[in-house]
């Protein structure tokens, strides 16, 4: 399957899972599986509940992957509905605790980018399990949300701007005081890229059981 991820850009394997080729959409799902595991783990979901949100976003996309139009790219268009799915989660668990919540600014709260599978050891070291958790805790959900989609999941001003209903300039405003907030707490002595990746160890097991799903829609 990774040999055909190479062949195909988004589009072309879209348009062949709509025409039947369900299997290529394991495709999609390889390539943004980092993407969508950085968004839940930061949004405050723990490692279940993440790969939960990703499934269901993942078969939310496929339910509509017939009506997805290039006008956005399909990565903006999967994190938006899987930004949306945290969304309601949180709203719905609220509402089942009976906790006041503020209103929600601009939509959800993504973080830390995909890296190497060497990783791995560092990712589940308790002391840095620890720091992240603490340096995600000290930043305001919109600082933190901007220097995610910007930084991490490598959208460019535009795009982040669009995903969260700003101006392009609030969007730099806000990187640039994420940036300063986090610098106390995590980038001093960590690289921020080490942080929140979803490994093969996950992803396999994870794509398999989705691909079985997506198989008996």
């Amino acid at each position: 399957m990774t040999n055909k991820a190479e062949k195909f850009d988004d589009i072309q394997v879209i348009e062949r899972v709509v025409k039947g080729e369900r299997a290529l959409y394991e495709v999609l799902v390889r390539k943004y599986n980092p993407y969508l595991y950085k968004v839940g783990m930061s949004y405050g979901y723990n490692h279940d509940d993440t790969q939960d949100l990703m499934q269901d976003t993942y078969i939310d996309a496929f339910k509509s992957l017939s009506q997805f139009e290039n006008k956005a790219n399909f990565k903006t268009w999967l994190v938006r509905i899987m930004l949306n799915n945290c969304y309601r989660k949180k709203q719905k668990l609220s509402f089942q605790n009976e906790i006041a919540k503020d209103e929600i600014k601009e939509g959800a709260t993504p973080m830390f980018e995909y890296q190497n599978h060497d990783t791995y050891s560092k990712v589940h070291n308790r002391e840095l399990g620890y720091i992240i958790d603490k340096a995600l805790h000290s930043i305001p959900e919109e600082y933190r949300m901007v220097f995610s989609l910007r930084e991490m999941n490598q959208f460019n001003v535009a795009e982040t701007a669009e995903l969260l209903g700003l101006s392009e300039a609030n969007v730099k405003v806000r990187l640039n005081r994420a940036k300063t907030m986090l610098k106390a707490h995590l980038l001093k002595s960590h690289n921020v890229q080490e942080l929140y990746a979803f490994h093969a160890v996950y992803c396999d097991p994870f794509t398999e059981k989705l691909m079985k799903k997506i198989n008996a829609l």
